[in-house]
């Protein structure tokens, strides 16, 4: 039985090919982290949005307004039930039966998707000053949208108050 190794090995022997430089060892390709790769989606599920739009739209010539639109439209994707204010369910904050209040797209989830496109924004060229993802009237609607989903599920949101330094010192040394 012919062995092929040896074969090869006589066969190499034979020829000498010119020595090459040896080659460096393969790197792993950068690894990407879960954050910038959704990042990544959101902006071009966002890209895309604006070239479906009738009339489609110039990411220059976005505004607050076209933002709160997408936002809106991503709300038939939504799975968390937000009970309207008629419903027996409101305030409720585990129904004991299903409704027919419709489902939307949860208040942190929007909160997290706005933060990764103000990011990806700025990324792609974007300036700060601009940034129609900071607009004043994204924060109002993320905020409506927090208190109003609360509300639904029955969670009371109360904003912390602010200390003045002189209480904050004076409850340190108490301490």
């Amino acid at each position: 039985m012919l062995d092929v190794y040896s074969t090869i090995n006589s066969v190499s022997q034979n020829f000498s090919l010119p020595s090459a430089p040896p080659l460096p060892p393969l790197s792993s390709p950068p690894t990407v982290s879960r954050y910038e790769l959704q990042k990544r989606r959101d902006w071009n599920t966002f890209g895309q949005y604006l070239r479906n739009h009738k009339p489609p739209l110039i990411l220059s010539r976005c505004s607050g307004a076209n933002i709160l639109e997408f936002l809106k439209y991503l709300d038939q994707f939504g799975k968390t039930k937000v009970h309207n204010c008629n419903c027996p369910f409101f305030g409720d904050p585990h129904p004991p039966a299903p409704c027919n209040c419709p489902l939307k797209q949860a208040w942190g989830s929007l909160d997290a998707l706005i933060g990764r496109l103000r990011a990806a924004f700025e990324e792609n060229g974007g300036r700060t000053e601009t940034n129609p993802f900071g607009a004043r009237a994204v924060r109002l609607y993320l905020k409506e949208v927090r208190d109003t989903q609360a509300k639904a599920r029955g969670i009371a949101y109360e904003k912390k108050k602010k200390r003045n330094i002189k209480q904050r010192i004076s409850t340190n040394i108490c301490d």
